[in-house]
C-alpha cells in the first residue's frame, strides 16, 4: 500500500498522473459530449459564484472528476480567447488572435467538423456575438479574430446544425437561408425554430444584453440546442459558453462577474440534469482563460457576497479548472495541456482519424 502511495505522489509531482489516467480505457464511452467554456472563468470566480449563492453551485454537486488546464498559447506565456478556444477545438496551439489556424496560418480541422464528418450534429450556443473569438474557433479558419465579416462567412458556409447567439448584423440573413439554415430571432421564436439546421439570434442587436437583463438566454437556448441535436441517433456535440464572465473580469466589475457566474452555473444545472437521465452524456465544463487576477478578500455582511479584488483588467497564466460528469469523465482528473482536452474528447466519441 506504502508503495502504491508513493508511485501515485511521485507521478502527481512529475506531472505524468493524467496521462496515466487517460491511458485507462474508461469504463464507459458517451455518445454525446457537451464542452461548457466559463470564458475568463477561474477557480475563483466559480467560488465567487457559490459563496454569492450561499454555498451551492451545481457545477460543483456534479462534478465526478476535477482537473486543470494550462492555457499559454503558442506564442505568448498568456493566451487570448481565440488561442484558448482554438486549442480546446483543434489540439492544436496557435498564436494569440488567430481562428481556427495554426501558427503558419494553415486551417486547423475543428472538432465540430470532424464530428460532422461522423454523422454528429454539431452546435453552439454563447451569449456573445456569433463571429466572436470563442465559438468562431469551433467553425472559422481565420488568422484574425478582427476579421467579422469573414468570419461571419465561415459560420454562414459551415455545416453546424444549430447556432444561437447574438450579432444578428454581422450576418445576411438570405445567405444563412440559402445555405439550409432557417433562422429565427428572439427567444420566443427560437422555441418556435423547427428547421432541420438552424441559426436562432437572441436579439436583433450586435452587442448581447448582461446578465440578468437578457434573462435565461444561454438556458434557453442551451435546452433547444440539446431538444434539436439530441435527435441524431449517431450523437451530437455542443459548445455552449457563459461569453460576459470575462467581459466582467475585463471591466473588474465585481457584480457582474458574480452574475453571468450564477447564470452560467444555472445553465450548467439544467444541462447536467439532463445528462444525468439521459447517460450517454459526457458534460465537460471549463475555460479558455483566466481573467482579472481575482481573490477573494472576505464577505460583505450586507450582501452576503464575497469581497473581490482584481489584480489586472487583463488575462493570466493562471491555470483554469476542468470540471466532467458521465461517461468518460475520469479521463479528465489530473493536471494537462488545454490540447488534451480536444485529444480526451476525440478518443472518446472515436473520431481519430483512420490510418491509411
Amino acid at each position: 500500500m506504502k508503495k502504491i502511495a508513493a508511485l501515485f505522489l511521485a507521478l502527481l509531482l512529475s506531472g505524468q498522473l493524467s496521462s496515466v489516467i487517460a491511458a485507462v480505457p474508461p469504463k464507459k464511452k458517451p455518445k454525446n459530449i457537451i464542452l461548457m467554456i466559463g470564458d475568463g472563468t477561474g477557480l475563483v470566480h466559480l467560488y465567487a459564484a457559490y459563496t454569492a449563492q450561499g454555498g451551492k453551485l451545481n457545477i460543483y454537486e456534479f462534478a465526478a472528476a476535477v482537473g486543470l488546464s494550462i492555457t499559454a498559447s503558442a506564442n505568448d506565456y498568456i493566451t487570448d480567447s481565440a488561442a484558448g478556444a482554438t486549442a480546446l477545438s483543434t489540439g492544436k496551439k496557435t498564436n494569440n488572435g488567430m481562428i481556427g489556424t495554426a501558427p503558419d496560418s494553415s486551417a486547423l480541422e475543428t472538432i465540430s467538423e470532424r464530428a460532422h464528418k461522423n454523422g454528429m450534429s454539431t452546435g453552439v450556443v454563447v451569449t456573445c456575438e456569433l463571429p466572436h473569438a470563442t465559438p468562431a474557433s469551433f467553425y472559422a479558419h481565420q488568422v484574425s479574430r478582427k476579421m467579422y465579416t469573414e468570419i461571419a462567412s465561415d459560420l454562414s458556409n459551415s455545416q453546424a446544425d444549430i447556432m444561437i447567439g447574438s450579432g444578428k448584423p454581422y450576418f445576411d440573413t438570405q445567405t444563412l437561408a440559402n445555405n439550409g439554415f432557417t433562422v429565427s430571432t428572439g427567444l420566443a421564436a427560437m422555441q418556435q425554430n423547427k428547421g432541420k439546421r438552424q441559426v436562432c439570434f437572441t436579439d436583433a442587436d450586435s452587442f448581447p444584453a448582461k446578465a440578468p437583463l437578457r434573462g435565461d438566454a444561454l438556458l434557453q437556448g442551451s435546452m433547444h440546442a440539446i431538444t434539436q441535436l439530441s435527435q441524431n441517433k449517431k450523437g451530437f456535440f455542443l459548445m455552449i459558453e457563459g461569453s460576459q464572465i470575462d467581459w466582467g473580469a475585463h471591466d473588474n466589475d465585481s457584480a457582474n462577474v458574480i452574475d453571468e457566474a450564477i447564470d452560467f452555473d444555472k445553465t450548467a444545472g439544467n444541462v447536467l440534469e439532463w445528462a444525468a437521465k439521459d447517460k450517454n452524456t459526457l458534460v465537460i465544463i471549463t475555460a479558455d482563460h483566466e481573467c482579472g487576477g481575482l481573490t477573494l478578500h472576505g464577505l460583505d455582511s450586507n450582501t452576503h457576497r464575497p469581497i473581490m479584488h482584481f489584480s489586472t483588467g487583463h488575462h493570466t497564466a493562471e491555470p483554469v479548472p476542468v470540471y466532467a460528469y458521465g461517461p468518460g469523465a475520469e479521463q479528465f482528473s489530473g493536471v494537462y495541456q488545454n490540447t488534451d482536452i480536444y485529444y480526451k474528447m476525440i478518443a472518446l466519441l472515436s473520431l481519430e482519424k483512420k490510418k491509411k
